[in-house]
């Protein structure tokens, strides 16, 4: 199950769990829609893949009995950031993010 995390490891936007421009790589790694698009160039300074829009995890047990959705497993709180300076995201960005993703 996916983690949710909070916010954009890049800019610290609240990125609750019905956001629907929160990205993520296939580490989870979570950013803003606008920091992929404008920083990141779709390229994980952690991994070097893409990102995706994060799926909303539905906050009702639709299927009774199921034990899923938000009320049985709550988004995580615990805030992430990035350890790469704003300097190494653009060179390593710059480096790749010609390179399709499926090609990296």
């Amino acid at each position: 199950m996916l983690e949710l995390r909070p916010n954009c490891q890049l800019c610290d936007r609240d990125l609750p769990p019905t956001a629907k421009d929160a990205r993520i790589c296939s580490y989870e790694c979570t950013y803003c829609a606008d920091c992929v698009d404008t920083v990141l160039h779709d390229v994980c300074p952690s991994c070097g893949g893409n990102f995706v829009p994060r799926p909303i995890r539905p906050v009702a047990e639709w299927r009774l009995g199921s034990g899923l959705g938000l009320r049985h497993d709550p988004a995580s709180t615990e805030r992430r950031h990035t350890t790469r300076s704003r300097e190494d995201i653009e060179s390593f960005a710059q480096r790749i993010r010609g390179i399709a993703p499926d090609e990296r």
